[in-house]
C-alpha cells in the first residue's frame, strides 16, 4: 500500500506527450474538431468516442491511442474553444476591459451551447483557458491590487454571464422544442394573459404586460452587465 501511494500521478491531459498519428490515422486536432462539430450541432449527449470515430471513418480503438477517453476529449474541446479567438485587448480601464471579457464569454457560450455546463465546475486549465482567465484577472487588477478581491470580481462578472446566457439558451431550446418563435408563443398565450390582467389579482404583472417596453437579449445583457460593474465599482470605492 505504501509503494502504491508513492506512484506518480498520471499526466494531466494538457501536459501529455501526444503520439504522432500513423499514416491516414486522424490527428488529435481532427478528433477534437470533429467532436466540437457534433457537440455544437447535437449536444454532449450525442458525443461519444464511437460517434467521433464513425464521423472520421476510423476505428474506435484507434482513437484511444491518441485520446484516453471522452473526459479527456472534453478537456481538449474546451481548450480548443478558448483558443478560437484571442482574448480582448486590454485598454487599462477596468470597466471597459471587464465588459469586453464578459461579452466575449457570452458570445462563446452562445456559439457552443454545451460549454457553460462544463465550465461551472472545476476550472479549465489548458493553455488557452489559462490565457483567457489571466486576461480577466489583469483587467480586474487595474481596479484593485488585491488578487483575492480581483478574483472575486472576475468570478462575480462571470457568474452573471453564465446566468444571463442560461436564460438566452433556455429560450432558444424552447423555440427548438416547440417550433414556436417567442412572438408566436406570446400570441398563443395571449388570451390567458388577458384574463390574468383583467382579473386584477396581479397588478404589477399587469403593469409589466401593459406598460413595460420589450427589450431584446442584447439590451438586457448590457443592462445587467452595467448593474454588475456599477456594483463592483461602488464596492471598491
Amino acid at each position: 500500500m505504501a509503494d502504491a501511494a508513492k506512484e506518480p500521478a498520471p499526466p494531466l491531459v494538457w501536459t501529455k506527450d501526444r503520439r504522432t498519428p500513423r499514416r491516414q490515422a486522424p490527428s488529435v486536432a481532427e478528433i477534437v474538431r470533429t467532436a466540437l462539430a457534433i457537440a455544437d450541432a447535437e449536444g454532449l449527449t450525442a458525443l461519444s468516442m464511437r460517434r467521433v470515430a464513425t464521423e472520421l471513418r476510423s476505428g474506435t480503438a484507434s482513437l484511444y491511442r491518441y485520446v484516453a477517453g471522452r473526459d479527456e476529449l472534453l478537456d481538449l474541446m474546451i481548450d480548443e474553444v478558448h483558443g478560437t479567438e484571442a482574448p480582448p485587448a486590454l485598454t487599462g480601464e477596468w470597466r471597459t476591459d471587464l465588459a469586453n471579457v464578459a461579452r466575449q464569454v457570452r458570445t462563446t457560450l452562445l456559439r457552443h451551447p454545451w460549454l457553460a455546463a462544463e465550465l461551472t465546475g472545476r476550472p479549465a486549465l489548458g493553455a488557452n483557458s489559462l490565457r483567457q482567465h489571466d486576461v480577466a484577472l489583469t483587467a480586474a487588477g487595474t481596479l484593485t491590487p488585491d488578487i483575492t478581491l480581483a478574483t472575486r470580481v472576475v468570478d462575480t462578472v462571470l457568474a452573471y454571464v453564465f446566468g444571463a446566457v442560461a436564460q438566452e439558451l433556455a429560450e432558444i431550446q424552447a423555440r427548438q422544442r416547440t417550433g414556436l418563435t417567442e412572438e408566436q408563443w406570446q400570441a398563443s398565450v395571449g388570451p390567458y394573459i388577458r384574463e390574468v390582467v383583467e382579473s386584477g389579482a396581479y397588478p404589477q404583472f399587469a403593469r409589466r404586460v401593459i406598460e413595460a417596453a420589450e427589450t431584446g437579449p442584447d439590451d438586457q445583457f448590457e443592462f445587467g452587465l452595467r448593474c454588475i460593474l456599477d456594483g463592483v465599482g461602488a464596492l471598491i470605492d
